[in-house]
């Protein structure tokens, strides 16, 4: 992977902010031409610095959507339970992101939820019933800051 310059950082800024942006935008706002622009992207693309480009679906109420944020701790660090633990959390589309982590706790779930209600289900149906959790720890998000980051800002 080649090492990232002020430039290339700064497209790629721009590229999470809005990955439809032009090309021809994108190198005025960087200060490039638009073939030397177009060849960093190519660049930082073939070598996997940029994976790829997704979109942000609107499921026509994202607003009203609580993000919860799941530490959760396991009996035991094997190999065996993280193996058992992660094809559980797979066969839950409920589950939109898992971590595997260092410190505190052994995953960082993030599940999005309409209410508390909602929360309660997903926590009795399907987090405590995953195998080898010993300790499940939620927080309810009040915002995502850079999901409502206006377009100004950078």
């Amino acid at each position: 992977m080649p090492a990232l310059d002020t430039v290339d950082r700064n497209i790629l800024r721009l590229l999470r902010l809005d990955a439809r942006m032009s090309n021809a935008k994108l190198a005025a706002e960087i200060g490039l031409s638009p073939s030397a622009c177009l060849r960093r992207i190519k660049i930082m693309e073939k070598s996997g610095v940029i994976r790829g480009y997704t979109a942000l679906v609107d499921t026509g109420n994202a607003d009203e959507m609580i993000a919860v944020i799941i530490n959760i701790t396991l009996e035991r660090q094997t190999e065996d339970h993280l193996d058992r633990f992660e094809a559980a959390v797979r066969r839950h589309p409920e589950i939109r992101e898992c971590f595997l982590m260092t410190g505190g706790s052994d995953y960082l779930l993030r599940v999005e939820v309409a209410s508390a209600g909602e929360f309660e289900r997903i926590h009795k149906e399907i987090l405590s019933t995953l195998p080898g959790v010993l300790r499940i720890h939620s927080s309810f998000s009040i915002r995502n800051v850079l999901a409502t980051r206006t377009r100004g800002r950078r």
